[in-house]
């Protein structure tokens, strides 16, 4: 039976929408709207879909930066729910490590790296500052840096290598799952694919769990054990990476494939033409009726805007939300 880590119960987060003097609620975005999901330990869920599906909101939530409006995330089989506040500082967030798109942006550029790495332990432990030293140097060493790098400023780095020191803060509480957003997206693509490989390498090593935002779908073919496609708040279809990648079910999944870079010489002997899709993705805060991919599907049917698909199992481990299946 799979060790899962993390599980993501029926998610959902809506954000209100209001008006007037009195700030009265006259809508809501549904940014999250009923997923579920597994994260097994030592292994790689990726988030996949355009800007506006739910990706980064799904990941707030993990993170707890975001709270859901119903649904519930259990750690190691605990509902979050029954937590503590202590609890949580204790026992959940030293478990989540975190990796921003942009290593620009994501450091403070008046902080030394020792500083920048050092900052959750100063927070969360009781090391001495000779421990402290010692864990960033470790770290450093981990991530491809040298140890004298410890007293430079993130303006002397190449982005790669800001990228490995953010990656070596995020390390730094040895926690069981860390979330990548756009990882290698703000990167020169001569450098992604080491941040990658390095990724993989520090997963093999430390039985970590990624949890991957990314748009980029090289990228997800690549680091991920299972992929989750989204589309407007909801998971449309969901299953091991290459499973989905040989044969996407989904006519939304068939799209990305077709527009990205991964489109093979055997698609055009097979006859595969690419697939364009019309249109725009519909606002969250009015989704269509039925299937809400429908407005834009090439094989949608008169009866996909009439009726919701439910997620439904059509593999040992792929699952689809067609009606279609």
């Amino acid at each position: 039976m799979a060790d899962v880590l993390l599980e993501g119960c029926d998610l959902t987060k809506h954000y209100p929408i209001k008006k007037g003097f009195l700030q009265r609620t006259v809508g809501w975005v549904r940014a999250v709207d009923g997923i579920s999901f597994t994260i097994e330990r030592g292994k790689t869920l990726s988030l996949v879909g355009e800007s506006g599906a739910g990706k980064t909101t799904t990941a707030k939530a993990v993170l707890l930066q975001e709270k859901l409006t119903s649904g519930s995330i259990l750690f190691e089989g605990r509902d979050l729910r029954k937590f503590s506040r202590s609890q949580l500082a204790r026992e959940y967030r030293p478990s989540l490590g975190s990796v921003q798109q942009n290593p620009w942006s994501s450091m403070n550029p008046r902080m030394r790296v020792r500083d920048i790495v050092a900052e959750p332990l100063v927070v969360n432990t009781k090391k001495s500052k000779g421990q402290i030293r010692s864990r960033v140097v470790e770290l450093l060493e981990q991530v491809g840096l040298r140890a004298d790098h410890v007293d430079q400023y993130p303006h002397e780095f190449s982005g790669g290598q800001r990228q490995r020191i953010a990656v070596a803060r995020a390390l730094a509480l040895n926690p069981s799952l860390v979330i990548l957003d756009e990882p290698v997206s703000a990167l020169d693509v001569s450098i992604r694919a080491q941040i990658m490989n390095l990724l993989k390498d520090l997963q093999t090593k430390s039985n970590l769990s990624y949890l991957v935002i990314a748009h980029n779908l090289a990228t997800v073919r690549y680091m991920s054990h299972t992929v989750a496609i989204m589309y407007l708040g909801q998971i449309v279809e969901y299953g091991g990476a290459e499973e989905l990648f040989k044969r996407p079910l989904h006519p939304y999944t068939k799209a990305l494939i077709s527009a990205s870079l991964l489109r093979l010489p055997e698609d055009e002997e097979k006859g595969r033409k690419q697939i364009i899709l019309s249109g725009e993705m519909p606002s969250p805060l009015n989704p269509p009726p039925g299937c809400r991919f429908h407005t834009r599907c090439t094989e949608a049917a008169s009866t996909c805007s009439q009726e919701a698909p439910p997620l439904r199992k059509v593999g040992a481990n792929h699952y689809v939300a067609c009606l279609r299946f």
